[in-house]
């Protein structure tokens, strides 16, 4: 099949959803040659990703991707909203940053949405980054990852939060680790390993890296079922709401999208430089966010705090992002951010020392 799809696209042909995910199901199960995996992505890319390509691939990967059973369908009490059927699970990705130097905002934006009684799964790859590596930062913030996975399971029903960061020589992904190092670009892996879902999440918090991918990444994760959904993409941070400038922002909600773009002073935020987002290896970053829940105030602050509203209003909570600004806010302020990361510190330490198997 691959042979095939490689010639079509050559050719500038787009292929259909059911042939991208036959030919990425090979791929994934290790039955593509280096070779013919680089020129299908390369000539992808050259082309140009389809809607349809790219939810094929994540198809594919989904498929053969770890499950997990988070227990979503519950009632959380704590809501405002307590006559909601079931649970928001929100899922927050990191999409592979390679250019920016902000601190890890998803990392802290997650402690902060979980602050607000919203379940959170996130996941990515342990990467060898000391700049980029949430995996990393997690660890530098007392967090245990190596758990099994009915321990992080547990983690969600229980604390509302949970990591689940994988070796790159692990899960189906594992086939093309080498290959995406040796390229040096961005290919369809990167737009497909977000859309990772292994916690079944109906709701999703999504940056990419190019304005023009908003709206076309909403289009896929409403055809793999999401309900809602913001994709966003900042002047200065690209796979995040920036206060550096403006962001270009594609919502999902009742199977309509809209498109529209957003400047942090309309939040009463002020605009900041690049600069004075900027992290640094692991261990600074996790001495960022910590000061960031204790109540530091400033540009990381700030930054943080728009991108947990965009969280807030992906998962329903709030319908403005105004609202979510003001909730976030709270969150930090009353303490509630800074306890989910106690409480996931203290319950990680309690787990039993696990070597990941689960995922090969």
């Amino acid at each position: 099949m691959i042979r095939e799809s490689i010639a079509k696209v050559v050719r500038g042909e787009d292929l259909t959803e059911t042939q991208m995910q036959a030919t990425m199901g090979e791929i994934f199960d290790g039955r593509a040659s280096s070779a013919q995996i680089a020129s299908l992505v390369t000539a992808l890319r050259a082309k140009g990703e389809t809607v349809d390509e790219i939810t094929g691939a994540a198809k594919a990967l989904n498929a053969r991707a770890l499950k997990l059973n988070p227990g979503n369908h519950l009632l959380n009490l704590e809501r405002d909203d307590i006559n909601v059927e079931g649970e928001t699970i929100l899922e927050t990705s990191d999409n592979g940053k390679a250019g920016t130097r902000t601190f890890n905002i998803s990392t802290a934006t997650a402690f902060i949405v979980a602050g607000a009684g919203i379940k959170i799964v996130r996941h990515g790859n342990r990467a060898a980054s000391v700049f980029f590596g949430a995996a990393d930062v997690l660890t530098h913030l007392g967090i245990n990852l190596d758990i099994s996975t009915s321990d992080v399971e547990r983690c969600i029903r229980e604390i509302g939060l949970g990591f689940l960061f994988t070796p790159l020589a692990a899960g189906p992904m594992r086939h093309v680790a080498r290959i995406r190092e040796e390229m040096g670009v961005r290919t369809i892996f990167n737009l497909i390993g977000p859309l990772t879902n292994p916690g079944g999440a109906s709701s999703h918090l999504l940056g990419v890296y190019e304005p023009s991918l908003t709206e076309k990444m909403t289009r896929v994760l409403l055809k793999l079922g999401a309900d809602h959904a913001i994709v966003v993409c900042g002047e200065g941070t690209r796979d995040e709401i920036s206060i550096c400038g403006p962001t270009r922002i594609s919502r999902l909600k009742a199977e309509e999208i809209e498109t529209f773009v957003v400047e942090p002073e309309e939040f009463g935020l002020e605009r900041a430089d690049c600069a004075e987002i900027r992290g640094g290896n692991a261990q600074k970053n996790a001495d960022i966010i910590r000061g960031i829940l204790s109540g530091d105030t400033g540009p990381c602050r700030n930054v943080v705090v728009l991108n947990a509203a965009a969280a807030y209003v992906a998962a329903g909570r709030d319908s403005t992002l105004n609202d979510g600004v003001k909730r976030a806010c709270d969150v930090i302020d009353s303490g509630k951010a800074g306890e989910k990361l106690n409480a996931l510190v203290t319950f990680t330490e309690r787990c039993t020392p696990f070597i990941r198997k689960d995922l090969e």
